[in-house]
């Protein structure tokens, strides 16, 4: 395969990724994905700036948002651990400190 080819890596967007049996690698940061996981770019999830996120990763949240039926809110810059993804609108379940369980849409956070 021409090494124009080869997709960027998901996590820090870098064009030097290479194949090391049935993974892609990223030299620069490191990170590890298997061949199949680029063929479905269009059914990936991303944040607000594009980065495909994966079930596990941290993200941030980037806009106070208001908890339907409650009077709290999350604050921008709250950071989320250990995400799942899910289908449908609100495509993140997660746990929140102090909150508890949510669903977020994936619009509304970056890759931490």
């Amino acid at each position: 395969m021409p090494v124009s080819a080869l997709p960027n890596c998901p996590k820090c967007t870098s064009e030097y990724t290479y194949e090391n049996g049935p993974l892609y690698v990223c030299p620069e940061c490191g990170h590890e994905w298997p061949m199949n996981a680029a063929q479905n770019d269009e059914d990936a999830v991303k944040d607000a700036n594009g980065a495909v996120l994966v079930d596990g990763d941290t993200v941030t949240v980037i806009k106070d948002l208001k908890i339907k039926g409650s009077s709290s809110v999350v604050k921008v810059g709250t950071k989320v651990k250990n995400i799942r993804l899910v289908g449908g609108d609100h495509n993140i379940d997660c746990k929140i400190d102090g909150i508890g369980a949510m669903k977020l849409k994936s619009e509304f956070v970056r890759k931490a």
